[in-house]
């Protein structure tokens, strides 16, 4: 009689491995799918069903080819495996789908099941994640630029545009109309400066954050009530919301502006004109992401997920790599410090911040460290 386990295809739930090793299966952080050689999904992780954003059950009734694009590298990679009987890498393949997002870069491996060719398995390490990983180092170091430059303008430009005002008011008096139009003219470029050095003195508050168990959702709710009785009256608002979604270990006040600089960024993208205007409001579980910040031995997991997505047409290529940098926008009469403040206020909370941008569907994501007591004084980790 032949070994149950023989057989790659055995057992009633279609599962390819012997309980305990189907229990690593699961843990494992990538997505992984076994796949017949007809194509037949046969089985796939948690991880997979949260990657393809589809359930086991219903990856199972699919073939491989209906969850990725026509004519997807990923087909040629599996074929490839099954040809040669051995295990095929390929690196940075976009799978991209407009289910999963646009653009999703991938290393594949691909390996056979068995000598006979029966199926193979596929494993997919997102490179996306790994980019955003490290573009967050050169936007905590962009911070940190704009923390020092903010210090010197307090001291060495405030002070002394306070002198050339208060000449220029004194000099009003004996001037005529004409002349006077230029002592105003002084005086109104003074205000415009001393006005954006007030706006940079936020990136140099280095105080310690206070934090505290916080419910985003309420978060969320409060900034989308300013926002629509005000800069976001004419946009729909949808809210995709995980209920059982634990707290965030964060500073109430400034996770509000942080979601408010969002919203706010996401209606001017969409424009006043706009007459279908939409912006989304997510919250999910996302387990598996971690990151090893400065100062810290072990990496942090970071699996709450806050998303703020709008319709608009898209940030422009040319600064989407540099949207977080100070002084970068793609508005007329934008500073290019708000987004630079909500990755500083983010990265402080020990998190990341980055953004997916399409036409008609940009989104920033917001992942987070969740609020963990350690002790029973209710202090956060």
């Amino acid at each position: 009689m032949q070994n149950s386990l023989s057989h790659p295809w055995v057992g009633e739930s279609s599962k390819i491995f012997a309980p305990s090793a189907q229990m690593l299966f699961n843990a494992l952080p990538h997505p992984v799918l076994a796949v017949a050689r007809d194509g037949t999904i046969k089985d796939a992780n948690g991880a997979a069903e949260t990657f393809f954003e589809i359930s086991r059950v219903m990856l199972m009734r699919l073939k491989l080819d209906d969850i990725l694009p026509f004519g997807s590298p990923l087909l040629s990679v599996v074929e490839h495996a099954l040809e040669r009987g051995a295990a095929v890498n390929e690196y940075r393949v976009d799978i991209g789908t407009p289910r999963i997002g646009a653009e999703r870069i991938v290393d594949i491996n691909a390996a056979p099941l068995s000598a006979g060719g029966d199926g193979v398995v596929i494993m997919l390490q997102e490179r996306t994640i790994a980019d955003k990983m490290d573009r967050q180092l050169t936007h905590r170091g962009a911070a940190r630029s704009v923390t020092a430059l903010a210090a010197m303008l307090g001291h060495e430009i405030k002070n002394p545009l306070s002198g050339i005002r208060g000449a220029a008011q004194l000099l009003e008096p004996g001037l005529s109309d004409e002349d006077r139009s230029l002592t105003q003219l002084i005086c109104d470029e003074t205000d415009r400066i001393v006005k954006l050095v007030d706006r940079m003195e936020v990136f140099s508050d280095e105080r310690p954050i206070e934090r505290e168990s916080v419910n985003i959702h309420a978060v969320l709710d409060h900034v989308k009530r300013i926002a629509q009785a005000g800069f976001a009256r004419h946009i729909r608002f949808h809210e995709t919301y995980d209920p059982s979604l634990p707290p965030v270990s964060a500073n109430r006040d400034q996770l509000i502006q942080v979601f408010l600089n969002l919203v706010k960024n996401a209606a001017e993208a969409i424009g006043e004109d706009a007459i279908e205007g939409e912006i989304e409001l997510s919250t999910a579980f996302r387990p598996g992401v971690r990151l090893k910040t400065p100062g810290s031995r072990i990496p942090i997991g970071l699996p709450l997920e806050f998303c703020v997505r709008d319709n608009g047409p898209g940030v422009a290529p040319d600064i989407a790599e540099h949207l977080f940098d100070p002084f970068v926008s793609n508005k007329a009469s934008g500073t290019g410090l708000g987004l630079a403040l909500v990755a500083k206020i983010i990265g402080d909370h020990g998190g990341i911040v980055e953004c997916e941008s399409h036409p008609r569907r940009t989104t920033f994501r917001v992942l987070m460290p969740m609020y963990a007591p350690t002790d029973g004084r209710g202090g956060a980790e």
